[in-house]
């Protein structure tokens, strides 16, 4: 099974446009500065949309929503 779950991260996120989207913003950065926000072993992913997705689901990636 796929962790996390998709249905811990559409709670979060509202939609999967908006996950989709901020996922790959996610690795494009992690990619481009090669930083990431939890240490290595702490990542059950060993590639970069596998951990931009596990940030989602631990809530270290916030969306400001413009008005």
């Amino acid at each position: 099974m796929i962790q996390p779950s998709i249905d811990k991260l559409l709670s979060q996120v509202g939609s999967k446009y908006l996950l989709v989207n901020l996922v790959a913003k996610r690795v494009h950065e992690m990619q481009q500065t090669n930083h990431y926000q939890m240490k290595e072993h702490e990542y059950s992913s060993k590639k970069e949309i596998g951990r931009a997705l596990e940030e989602v689901a631990q809530n270290m990636i916030h969306i400001k929503e413009s008005a």
